[in-house]
């Protein structure tokens, strides 16, 4: 039985002020001790007004970042300080999240995979990244734009993510459909997704902790900056996948191990009945009705699914996936013209 986790979303504009974000910690953790998780919005700690991303990369091994880790050692807190900008080899920039443990480790860093072209310039990450906080269950890490890809916390599920922490930069007009698609990621991998936007002036809130049926378990109304706290049951997770959303539907459960795998063309992969039995972190689940067709067997033996012994006159299935298009998007800049610049900051206040 898992303990439950205290999660504090701290909704406030950014601030490159590294003193200013140690001193907010020091004042609100006391005040707040059940809250054993504190993660703030994306690129939280600039780049300043004046910067371009390039110019405020650095390195993880930057001194100043160490004091992240000290003060989450010294409050006794897991800490994600939002994303900053990573300078990494060959002074590629990456939109880079890190997460601190209570003993003051670096115990993850996650770079964004889905940045907002045209508008952001960083380089996508390629690495998924969940970590464990014992005695709760799996956080997997997500920035802003990759929650509008089901694939991205589809994989997180698949990684073992009990809960996915989504850290965003919202500060144009579809926060809303955000929201919607924040309750949805939630629903269709029965996880617990929670969506920390910056405050006005830069963005538009409304940060939300989503359980995995759906229900919304705590938001913020507005824009204004504030400090959203639930206790969260990772548990849930694996109850709500084990007996259904709502008592239902189990999709993760969909599958049986001799299933003919569905090509997904898109992704040049297939769905199996194994891969859904991963995400659950249950035994490969037991053989239904088999394929009944050469085609069928032939399909099942290619992939390592117990099947039919397959027929030599079948050819291979094909592994061409469609064509490239172009994917269009209507983008409205945020005022700043780039995520946490061009608008002024504001100061850090007790919510």
């Amino acid at each position: 039985m898992t303990e439950p986790l205290g999660v504090a979303l701290v909704q406030y504009p950014p601030n490159p002020v590294l003193g200013d974000l140690l001193a907010f910690l020091r004042a609100q953790v006391p005040l707040k001790p059940h809250m054993r998780l504190w993660v703030f919005p994306e690129l939280h700690l600039g780049p300043r007004v004046e910067q371009a991303p390039h110019q405020a990369a650095r390195a993880l091994t930057d001194p100043e970042l160490g004091q992240l880790g000290q003060v989450a050692a010294e409050l006794g807190i897991w800490l994600i300080p939002g994303s900053i900008y990573e300078r990494g080899a060959n002074g590629t920039v990456y939109n880079t999240a890190l997460v601190y443990a209570p003993d003051g480790t670096r115990v993850s860093s996650y770079r964004k995979i889905f940045p907002w072209r045209p508008l952001e310039t960083s380089v996508p990450g390629t690495e998924f990244e969940v970590f464990e906080i014992p005695g709760h269950g799996t956080i997997g890490l997500s920035i802003c734009y990759d929650i509008w890809f089901p694939e991205h916390t589809r994989q997180l599920a698949w990684l073992g993510a009990d809960m996915v922490i989504n850290m965003v930069q919202t500060g144009t007009s579809e926060r809303s459909q955000e929201q919607a698609i924040v309750t949805g990621n939630a629903v269709m991998n029965q996880l617990w997704v929670a969506s920390v936007n910056t405050a006005s002036p830069v963005g538009r809130g409304r940060s939300l902790i989503v359980d995995p049926e759906g229900v919304r378990r705590a938001e913020l109304p507005g824009a204004e900056p504030g400090i959203l706290t639930c206790m969260v049951d990772l548990g849930q997770t694996r109850m709500v996948r084990n007996y259904g959303t709502a008592g239902v539907s189990s999709p993760f459960k969909q599958f049986y191990a001799n299933d003919v795998p569905i090509h997904l063309p898109m992704y040049d992969g297939y769905l199996t009945g194994a891969s859904m039995a991963t995400a659950l972190g249950e035994p490969t689940p037991p053989p239904g009705p088999g394929p009944q067709t050469a085609a069928e067997a032939q399909s099942m033996a290619i992939f390592g699914a117990p099947a039919a012994a397959a027929d030599p006159t079948v050819s291979e299935l094909p592994l061409e996936g469609p064509e490239d298009g172009d994917f269009l998007a209507d983008y409205s800049p945020t005022p700043s013209g780039e995520p946490g610049s061009g608008l002024p900051l504001v100061p850090e206040a007790g919510a």
